[in-house]
């Protein structure tokens, strides 16, 4: 078994074991995996924008046509040197394919190509995550939601490059606002640096300014998390809205928003689910929790979620002083009903 463990796979991704001829980085976090991902690929390779040495193959395409992997992970770069093929897994399902790829004799005797696969959110008997994770030559990356810990290390490699320190109480300030995503939380500490360019330290008033739209993306992930079954996340999502103040007005009128837009989803799609012609398009980073939200709940159930959460905003207005509680508690149970309608 090669499951990495997630505090294991920054050490890896730094030195890649050459035995793992194949490599799948997957996680709710997307940010993180493409991050991950790139890293992997740039170290496979000699010249990354050489269209010799890096072939790219997209999930649904290597479904249809499974030979693909052998062929692009066999052939030889064009002007010798190193050879990686970066695939971005889909919906369909690949494991076949690179199943085939992991026991072909040729491929473990040809040590000049790495495959780096790219996926989403896997569960634990997911086929292609099952086959990588057994696999002597592949290993398996698990890419979690930044913890606090890993949001300080984030911060402090940022504001180190970009030559600036941050104050005590911006710090505080600055770390319950990231998480939810690697790449978002990279960009917010990136724009808050290039606003605090030449002032030597950053304050709390320039994580006010700055970083305050960071908060929609945390109410974000509230919302998600809720209606995708997601309990222990949530508590987390919470726990983070709490620290930065966030209203529980705010999270409720998102949460009812959400919602009305899953609803209208649901009665669109009818049985399927298939996020590729929703409007508004979503970012990347929500499309699992939405779609594993459309799978748990019915038009039905939905439409009886927005009578009960019309009844629990009325109930926070008229007890102010109990409105987080009247919130946490209503989100809390709308998980569990999420997690028990998937299961």
């Amino acid at each position: 078994m090669v499951a990495v463990k997630a505090a294991d796979v920054d050490a890896f991704v730094a030195r890649p074991d050459p035995a793992r001829r194949v490599v799948l980085v997957f996680g709710p976090d997307a940010g993180l995996v493409g991050e991950r991902v790139r890293t992997l690929v740039a170290a496979s390779v000699d010249d990354i924008n050489d269209p010799f040495a890096l072939a790219r193959l997209d999930g649904e395409e290597l479904a249809a046509e499974p030979s693909r992997l052998a062929e692009e992970a066999l052939t030889m770069p064009l002007f010798g040197g190193r050879r990686a093929v970066w695939v971005k897994a889909g919906s369909r399902n690949i494991a076949p394919a690179v199943e085939a790829l992991l026991g072909d004799a040729l491929f473990a005797a040809a040590p000049t190509c790495r495959v780096v696969i790219e996926a989403g959110d896997l569960r634990r008997n997911a086929p292609l995550r099952v086959v990588c994770e057994r696999a002597k030559n592949a290993a398996a990356l698990p890419c979690y939601a930044d913890t606090e810990r890993d949001r300080a290390r984030l911060i402090d490699e940022e504001m180190r490059a970009s030559g600036l320190s941050l104050a005590a109480d911006a710090r505080a300030a600055l770390i319950p606002l990231l998480g939810g995503d690697r790449a978002a939380s990279r960009s917010e500490i990136q724009k808050l640096a290039i606003y605090a360019r030449g002032r030597g330290q950053v304050g709390v008033e320039d994580v006010a300014a700055v970083v305050s739209d960071a908060s929609a993306l945390a109410i974000e992930d509230i919302v998600d998390a809720a209606f995708a079954g997601r309990p222990g996340e949530l508590e987390i999502q919470l726990g983070k809205a709490r620290t930065a103040g966030t209203s529980a007005g705010s999270i409720l009128f998102n949460a009812q928003r959400h919602l009305a837009q899953l609803h209208k989803w649901r009665l669109a799609m009818g049985k399927a689910v298939s996020l590729e012609a929703v409007s508004p398009p979503l970012p990347f980073r929500r499309r699992p929790l939405v779609e594993a939200a459309l799978k748990a709940w019915s038009a039905a159930q939905l439409a009886n979620a927005m009578a009960d959460l019309a009844d629990v905003v009325l109930q926070s207005r008229r007890n102010a002083a109990l409105a987080d509680t009247i919130a946490e508690r209503a989100l809390l149970a709308i998980a569990a009903s999420g997690r028990r309608s998937a299961a």
